[in-house]
């Protein structure tokens, strides 16, 4: 998810450290079109297809998911309860991370469950959570989307890759050095580290190489996942990282594609505005063989299309900047031949408030204009194959008097640097999941 404070900006470009060499490629091509196997989603022009049928959906983002299942008992009962709701309700895709970097220092909003806590070193336990929910997933017949790292902080990120190869003074949020402009040019060196792309390289490589520890199966062969994406919104960060930028995301979905041919591929992106409205670096990194679909996020908020709790007074021009957005991007996906999701977007409960007692009028008036855009005319309706609204904050309550996520809190949608509860969909909120039946039934 976006970061509170981050905005589309245009920047002077920067010089980004000594540059070094990119990493090559793999030299093997772009897979050719595997035949249908049962269980897997698979691409057929602009629609997903599953067993031979139409796949569109309504999902949601629930990024803890694996996370759940390492918190003994409790953890995997809640876990089990919150799958068991939402298929229930038809929310059977869910976007999910597969794990953080780093340990805490500096930043006291880090996930604090790494997967990778050092350079080359994978905590078990972590996969063994992804093991479990993988699995559950399984027995309902629902799918994952599975994102790699993260271009921001508050999982690691690029930035933990910078700290590891000596690259001091990553700007963190919510700290006196806080400043997005220094952050940006920060994030932009990772493009010309070598070492950094090589440990993520390694990441995905164990990753990919997992054998489910429950199921006994290999994820590679798992029909529980749908795809795997790059990374959680990817950017250049700076217009003079671009080239940069855009060869290591080839680099990346070469990459993942050579050893997993069998699952979808996206690139996690949010659309034009993490290249500076530059739609043309969007296309041609869609454009990529190796990638199977397009994704878009839409942060009204973060963005600036309102402050705070004007909300209501901006709902009509959040709605057309909304349409318009998805419009623009599903042209790309037309020319492109390939399905289009709206994978992240969020708007807060009403008055700007973080209860779950407060109402969520107009966030049900925007998810119903974003929903409404695949029963209409046109590239969005052709292209739109499925949403995943950001995000699922299930059983889980923020925490009565306190904004901030600390240690030894409950999960919920909104990461910890986030005022927990600014975006969660939670299990109480009852109109906004009567409305998502609504549209489920319109779906196939």
């Amino acid at each position: 998810m976006t970061h509170f404070l981050r905005r589309a900006v245009l920047l002077l470009a920067l010089a980004s450290g000594a540059a070094q060499a990119q990493p090559a490629p793999p030299t093997q091509p772009a897979q050719p079109a595997q035949p249908a196997r049962p269980g897997f989603v698979r691409v057929q022009g602009s629609r997903f297809m599953l067993d031979g049928r139409p796949y569109r959906y309504i999902g949601t983002n629930y990024w803890y998911g694996g996370l759940l299942a390492t918190q003994g008992q409790a953890g995997r009962q809640r876990l089990r309860k919150e799958l068991n709701f939402l298929k229930k309700r038809g929310i059977i895709n869910l976007r999910v991370m597969v794990g953080a970097e780093g340990l805490t220092h500096g930043y006291q909003y880090r996930v604090l469950q790494p997967l990778q806590p050092r350079p080359g070193e994978f905590d078990e336990t972590i996969m063994a959570g992804l093991d479990y929910l993988l699995a559950e997933l399984g027995r309902r017949d629902m799918k994952a989307v599975l994102h790699f790292t993260n271009t921001w902080e508050w999982s690691g990120g690029l930035g933990q890759y910078l700290e590891w190869n000596g690259y001091p003074g990553q700007p963190l949020p919510r700290n006196p050095d806080w400043n997005w402009d220094r952050y940006q040019a920060y994030i932009a060196q990772f493009y010309a580290c070598t070492p950094c792309q090589s440990q993520v390289d390694a990441y995905v490589r164990y990753v990919l190489a997992r054998t489910n520890a429950r199921t006994g199966q290999r994820y590679v062969d798992d029909p529980a996942i749908m795809a795997w994406e790059v990374i959680n919104e990817p950017r250049p960060m700076q217009p003079a990282a671009g080239p940069a930028f855009e060869s290591w995301m080839r680099h990346m979905a070469a990459l993942v594609k050579a050893i997993d041919p069998n699952h979808l591929l996206a690139t996690g992106s949010e659309g034009d505005i993490a290249s500076h409205d530059d739609l043309g670096v969007y296309q041609r990194l869609h454009a990529d063989p190796n990638i199977d679909y397009l994704t878009i996020h839409i942060w009204p908020k973060n963005w600036g299309w309102f402050r705070d709790t004007a909300t209501a007074r901006s709902l009509p021009a959040v709605l057309s900047r909304t349409t318009a957005y998805v419009a623009r991007h599903a042209a790309v996906a037309a020319a492109l031949g390939k399905p289009l999701v709206v994978e992240e977007f969020g708007l807060p409960r009403d008055g700007h408030t973080f209860s779950p007692a407060a109402g969520t009028a107009w966030r049900d008036e925007y998810y119903a204009t974003l929903f409404g855009l695949m029963r209409g005319r046109g590239a969005a309706s052709q292209t739109l194959a499925g949403y995943n609204f950001w995000s699922f904050g299930g059983r889980a309550r923020p925490v009565p008097g306190q904004v901030f996520w600390k240690p030894g809190d409950a999960y919920l949608g909104d990461p910890g640097g986030e005022e927990q509860g600014l975006n969660s969909v939670f299990d109480s909120d009852k109109s906004t999941w009567k409305l998502i039946k609504s549209f489920q039934k319109t779906l196939q």
